[in-house]
């Protein structure tokens, strides 16, 4: 893509597990699982909307590029997710710029989005930059590599406007940035997991749950698409599945779980029943749900043309 511009990066995995304590677990566990389930509470229409895979495709790269934590690309898609939506909300309920009512049905809208589209690369880049800034595990992007990397892939900007952008998404997210993201739950669960079932070998399964995370992130339509099938046994979903699904599609208890079981049934296949009974007890999610989403999840995996079953 362009050339490394941040040095000293973390440039390969290297979490360290069974060093926190069962009482600083069990905070961290409860407190996602009651973000998990605000965030499922408080879900709005355009759901989802900015995970389409392109851009998920075009953050990671952008965050793989620039030698940053994967856990800041994942924070970067949520960042995006939740200013795209509150900014294009903004927009359009806004009152109609004097005299626009003059023009053609729906030219005010057709004009908003002509401006967006010219901002919208900077503010993919912003959200990837102030996610840089709340990684523990790698350096921030600061101006300097800003610029030098947008002009590398063609985006002529100046300091100016790479702050002006930055600060635009600040408060478009009203300076709130400590979103809850994927990465974090395969993270915390893993470590449970790992001081509850003390055989399990949770540091080899780390790496392998970073590529399939990644895979469900950017066959995220076609898999959750797969899994709804599996919901309504395959019968043609109406609306109302859709609708009722979009729960099941932001639960990251859910998906964190189900990355992990996959992973397990990979490495480890007699361990698979185990992991899952596991992950179970400590999520308080069904073993057939975590076995039917790992089971889409393979079969995408495989290239199957039905899901993965486990006997």
């Amino acid at each position: 893509m362009a050339k490394r511009f941040l040095s000293s990066p973390r440039d390969k995995i290297n979490y360290k597990f069974r060093e926190a304590s069962s009482e600083l677990l069990s905070d961290f566990l409860i407190n996602l699982n009651k973000r998990n389930k605000d965030n499922i509470k408080s879900l709005g229409k355009c759901s989802g909307t900015f995970k389409e895979k392109k851009l998920m495709e075009h953050i990671f790269l952008i965050t793989k590029d620039m030698r940053l934590d994967p856990l800041a690309g994942y924070h970067a898609v949520e960042l995006l997710q939740r200013f795209m939506v509150k900014h294009l909300t903004d927009l359009f309920t806004t009152p109609t710029p004097q005299g626009a009512t003059a023009e053609p049905p729906r030219s005010y809208e057709a004009a908003v989005f002509d401006k967006l589209k010219e901002k919208f690369p900077l503010i993919i880049f912003s959200c990837v930059q102030l996610a840089s800034k709340m990684s523990l595990h790698s350096r921030m992007i600061d101006t300097g590599a800003a610029v030098r990397f947008l002009h590398s892939v063609g985006l002529s900007v100046s300091k100016k406007a790479v702050l002006d952008s930055e600060l635009m998404v600040l408060k478009g997210l009203e300076f709130r940035l400590n979103a809850p993201n994927p990465l974090t739950y395969v993270e915390i669960l893993l470590e449970v997991l790992g001081h509850n079932e003390s055989s399990t070998p949770v540091d080899r399964l780390y790496p392998l749950c970073h590529h399939v995370l990644q895979f469900v992130s950017l066959q995220r339509t076609a898999i959750y698409e797969s899994l709804l099938g599996t919901t309504v046994q395959w019968e043609s979903p109406t609306t109302e599945h859709r609708e009722k699904f979009v729960t099941v599609i932001e639960d990251y208890m859910l998906l964190g779980g189900s990355v992990i079981a996959v992973a397990t049934f990979i490495l480890y296949v007699r361990k698979y029943e185990q992991v899952v009974k596991e992950l179970s007890n400590i999520t308080g999610i069904s073993p057939k749900s975590i076995r039917d989403f790992a089971g889409v999840t393979l079969m995408h995996i495989v290239g199957a043309s039905s899901p993965v079953t486990f006997t």
